[in-house]
């Protein structure tokens, strides 16, 4: 039975001499051994290879989470939204946080278009300015110093203001 025991270990057995340490084979154990197994004096190769294996699936894992947690916020810089500080910082909170719920409505905000209403009102107050003359008694130039001169507006003949009443009774 202790024969047996020894043929299944198949490991390599280390006879005491009279001069110190020496290796010798086990007259049992194969004279091939398997890739595997590391040699006495030498190292793992297949350790090294695991280990590099290792750190390399993990950077790769790293650059797969991040590629896929700036998501929101590419989407939003390539169509070039108007929300898109709005995404990236709930990126931001989303991975400090890890509250989900923030990546989510990120990406949510992404892919909706919110209109523009500052552009249309932009171009109403300045339509507002031309019309009033605004624009222009602001620009006056320094050697000029008389004030303008103000213009004197006639009086509204009598069918305006008859018209101008009968709209307002006819809201009430």
């Amino acid at each position: 039975m202790a024969a047996s025991v020894r043929v299944r270990r198949r490991t390599l057995l280390i006879a005491v001499g009279r001069f110190g340490l020496t290796e010798q084979l086990h007259p049992l154990a194969p004279h091939h051994l398997p890739f595997y197994l590391a040699p006495a004096q030498g190292t793992d190769v297949l350790m090294v290879v695991m280990g590099v294996f290792l750190v390399g699936t993990v950077f790769y894992v790293g650059v797969l989470y991040w590629r896929l947690h700036s998501l929101p916020e590419r989407m939003a810089h390539k169509s070039e939204k108007l929300q898109f500080e709005i995404v990236a910082i709930l990126g931001l909170i989303s991975l400090f946080t890890h509250i989900h719920a923030f990546w989510v409505a990120g990406l949510l905000l992404a892919l909706i278009d919110l209109p523009d209403f500052g552009t249309p009102l932009r171009s109403i107050a300045g339509s507002v300015e031309k019309i009033a003359g605004a624009s222009d008694a602001g620009a006056r130039p320094e050697g000029d110093s008389e004030p303008p001169q103000p213009t004197v507006a006639s009086e509204p003949s009598p069918k305006t203001v008859d018209v101008a009443k009968r709209e307002v009774h006819s809201h009430a």
